[in-house]
């Protein structure tokens, strides 16, 4: 699964819970903080990922010396 539709299904998912928690459900609350972690671990996730593809970026660029714009 895609990290970006883990997070939004998590997102639901600590709505859901949160607005039970509201109407006065204890539980619902406890739930809620489990699913807050989840999405702290998915957050995790998708940042190290997208450093990652900064990186892969950054080293496939041409290193520049200078020497190509001394042509002339």
């Amino acid at each position: 699964m895609d990290l970006l539709q883990q997070l939004e299904q998590e997102l639901e998912s600590f709505k859901r819970e949160y607005e039970k928690f509201e109407k006065g459900n204890k539980s619902a609350g406890t739930r809620a903080r489990k699913v807050l972690q989840d999405i702290k671990r998915t957050c995790q996730d998708l940042r190290v990922s997208i450093q990652g593809v900064k990186k892969e970026g950054e080293s496939q660029k041409p290193e520049e010396d200078g020497s190509a714009s001394e042509t002339v």
